[in-house]
């Protein structure tokens, strides 16, 4: 970190004065990250400033308020039948950016091409609940599902199942000049000949770019909003001087541990991987990133719609000392049976906070005899960060996304979480396989996500959410 702080330094002379915005002034927002371009879902993952964008100039069925809640998006109202097999939206009057209509064939066209099997959509696999879509008058769908999941609405509030035409969508806000920014003008809902141009503190411009420079940017005063701060950046919010009064934490539920991707030599055997996760001193890892971050020995934050408690591995009991001390004897044993060095790559993205999480798992993993590599994450690697927010509140999502490379029992238990005929199958599927998990050492859990934004006091609706997603229609007291 101690190079990058003069570079900090440097960016924030570069960028002029320091101060608030005037409140009638458009808002100027930072995604972190690359380019704020317009992305096609179907393409693959979206970088957090594409993600903005497509939240903001595009929207599904619904979508989510400021809380983190469900609202109307292109659905003004729906309804649930069948126990919870069939969800029935009736459209409200949307229109593309040249005036057509927006029309429940289009929707129909877009949803089934996000929810088709060999979909690239991020969302794609937690989608196969989806039985069929069907267009049952010009403003009236239905989506029927192959099994009861109460947490559908949620999915289709992500971003990533926005309904786009030609790249477009139906706002709330409609891409008006592109450059080194992306110009945001809202969307009337009906629109007139006479429409007057919005006030300028109704329009947005955004930017996707590093962290150090957002940050900088804000500090300068030409900045309202700094979006998608993460572990590996979060020394730089202090390295640039950021008030404590603009500096939001999001209660985040998700994802932040290692999942083991190779599972030969040392870590073939469950013991010997349930021995790195009882090397890591959680508590020293996370309080030298941040002493609010909560670090979490689980792989379930909580029992969501499990049909029991978070599972605990076995070592979970142990006072710390006793944890290495049979860390210790894991690695020494393997290592006078099988002979040379033991080496783990783990691969981490890059960033100042990623380098101190390094340091202290190589710290802890050396202490144990382990010989750690630092790698990319695009690197082959023994063990890899998963670093995720969850789309839905299921402990379904949660088992999936940490079996990277789980033993085959414990798979299985995934997949018959999936394949659960009702709702209570699904709770008993979902708690054997956390139980499998936990007992495979497959993950190994270290804490909750740790999202965060900078936040000018002009920006009064906003409001952190365990999506740690914050719509840019939901800034002000207005709503789009």
């Amino acid at each position: 970190m101690s190079r990058l702080v003069p570079l900090l330094a440097l960016a924030l002379a570069a960028c002029g004065g320091s101060g608030q915005r005037k409140d009638d002034a458009p808002v100027l927002v930072s995604a972190i990250g690359g380019p704020a371009q317009a992305d096609d879902p179907s393409a693959g993952p979206l970088e957090m400033p594409a993600r903005v964008l497509l939240g903001a100039t595009a929207q599904g069925l619904v979508r989510f308020d400021a809380a983190g809640q469900i609202e109307p998006g292109l659905a003004e109202r729906w309804i649930v039948i069948d126990d919870g097999r069939s969800f029935i939206f009736r459209l409200r009057e949307a229109h593309w950016s040249d005036g057509a209509p927006v029309t429940a064939a289009e929707v129909v066209r877009a949803l089934r091409r996000a929810a088709a099997p060999g979909s690239r959509n991020a969302l794609s696999p937690f989608l196969v609940v989806i039985d069929e879509i069907v267009e049952m008058t010009p403003q009236v769908i239905e989506v029927r599902l192959k099994r009861p999941r109460p947490d559908l609405l949620q999915l289709f509030a992500q971003p990533e199942l926005a309904v786009v035409r030609s790249g477009a969508g139906s706002g709330p806000f409609r891409i008006s000049a592109t450059g080194r920014s992306v110009l945001l003008r809202p969307v009337r809902d009906v629109p007139t000949a006479d429409d007057a141009a919005p006030a300028p503190e109704e329009t947005l411009r955004l930017r996707g770019e590093r962290a150090a420079l957002a940050l900088a940017r804000f500090k300068a005063g030409d900045s309202d909003l700094v979006l998608g701060g993460s572990f590996a950046d979060w020394p730089l919010v202090s390295a640039a001087g950021i008030a404590p009064a603009n500096i939001r934490a999001d209660p985040a539920l998700g994802l932040f541990g290692l999942a083991v991707t190779r599972r030969e030599g040392f870590l073939a055997d469950p013991a010997n991987r349930a021995a790195i996760a009882m090397a890591i001193d959680r508590t020293a890892l996370v309080q030298a990133v941040n002493p609010e971050w909560r670090p979490v020995e689980t792989l379930l934050p909580a029992q969501l719609d499990s049909a029991a408690l978070p599972a605990t591995p076995p070592w979970a009991q142990l006072a710390p000392e006793a944890r290495r001390a049979s860390a210790r004897a894991r690695v020494t044993a393997w290592r006078r049976s099988n002979g040379g060095p033991t080496a783990i790559r783990i691969a981490l993205p890059a960033g100042p906070g990623a380098t101190l999480v390094w340091a202290h798992l190589a710290q802890s993993l050396r202490a144990i005899g382990l010989d750690p590599m630092r790698v990319a994450m695009g690197d082959e690697a023994e063990l890899r960060l998963i670093d995720a927010v969850a789309p839905y509140d299921s402990g379904r999502w949660f088992v999936a996304t940490a079996c990277v490379r789980c033993g085959e029992a414990a798979a299985a238990l995934v997949e018959a979480g999936r394949e659960a005929p009702d709702l209570p199958a699904r709770a008993r599927r979902i708690a054997e396989a956390d139980a499998a998990l936990a007992a495979d050492a497959g993950y190994i859990p270290i804490a909750q996500p740790l999202r965060w934004s900078i936040v000018a006091m002009r920006l009064r609706a906003w409001r952190g959410n365990s999506r740690a997603w914050h719509p840019l229609n939901h800034l002000r007291n207005e709503s789009r």
